[in-house]
């Protein structure tokens, strides 16, 4: 069964694929995953994982988030929970939680980056902190 959410993303990378006049092979080439998955994900035969989905929205431009929403719509609720929130009290509460910090081990050079990320003004929740701060960690290899 094909989840509309699926489908909804699955048109918006086909669009944007033929946009750049790209096959399916070379975007597949692009993101280093094989043609036969790029047309699944098309179909709306598959929903892909958040990696293959960084990758897709930096190969064809597109803002994450947006097409995170698209492909993962179950994941919309937890966004409307923490509209009412602002970026800078959201930062306050995590530079402030010692307790946070110590069972995460943040060290004072990722409060430093995190501080930085603040500064852009789109992090509304301590969670989205650690969020950003787990997927710096894995692109470091830590």
């Amino acid at each position: 069964m094909v989840k509309v959410g699926a489908s909804a993303f699955g048109t918006l990378v086909r669009k944007r694929r033929r946009q750049l006049d790209w096959t399916q092979d070379e975007l597949a080439l692009r993101l280093s995953i094989s043609t036969s998955y790029i047309g699944r994900l098309e179909s709306g035969q598959r929903c892909p994982s958040d990696e293959i989905l960084t990758r897709i929205a930096y190969a064809l431009g597109l803002d994450f988030r947006e097409l995170y929403l698209l492909a993962k719509p179950e994941k919309r609720a937890l966004v409307k929970q923490h509209n009412g929130s602002n970026g800078a009290s959201a930062w306050e509460s995590f530079r402030k939680d010692k307790r946070l910090r110590h069972v995460h081990h943040i060290t004072r050079e990722e409060m430093k980056l995190l501080s930085q990320v603040a500064l852009l003004g789109d992090v509304r929740t301590e969670r989205e902190f650690m969020y950003i701060l787990n997927a710096v960690r894995q692109a470091l290899g830590r």
